[in-house]
């Protein structure tokens, strides 16, 4: 059984693409955390959170609990997946967890706010949440990777590392 490439980080730091590069890389399973909530409850993710923030974190612990049994699958969670360390936890069973750290000022420079449920208050929440969450994403993470200097790069560093895991 090989282990999961679990992708944790900011939105907009580039989990979804380094996950389906990942997978045209290294032939494995990919699953978007957002995209199966979506599939599975039918509701959009700004539907979910209009509901509650804590409503979201519990369907998204669900989806995690779920999608971390699988083995050699990309899963590229959402941002605030590291709010509930169990999910953490649950991630870490089957998986090498990798940071995707992008810079703020990179992300705020192209992330459709539009499309962030977090960021729908503007530009600043995501200078907030990356202040709140950077520790823990680094707590978190197996490995650190810079997304800095391409997302080939990025990718490179990853496969590198899984082969060693």
């Amino acid at each position: 059984m090989s282990r999961n490439i679990v992708l944790i980080g900011m939105p907009g730091a580039g989990k979804t693409t380094i996950g389906k590069m990942l997978y045209d890389r290294l032939a494995l399973k990919f699953i978007d955390v957002d995209e199966f909530i979506v599939e599975t409850s039918g509701k959009t993710i700004p539907e979910l959170f209009d509901v509650g923030e804590s409503h979201f974190r519990q369907i998204e612990t669900m989806a995690v609990k779920k999608l971390s049994k699988d083995s050699s699958t990309i899963i590229a969670t959402g941002g605030g997946v590291v709010k509930n360390k169990e999910n953490i936890e649950e991630l870490r069973k089957h998986g090498m967890i990798v940071f995707i750290d992008r810079p703020v000022e990179d992300i705020a420079a192209d992330v459709e706010i539009s499309e962030r449920p977090l960021l729908k208050d503007g530009v600043q929440k995501l200078y907030d949440l990356h202040r709140e969450r950077y520790s823990i994403y680094m707590e978190y993470s197996d490995f650190h990777v810079v997304n800095n200097c391409g997302l080939e790069a990025a990718v490179d560093r990853i496969v590198e590392r899984y082969a060693l895991s």
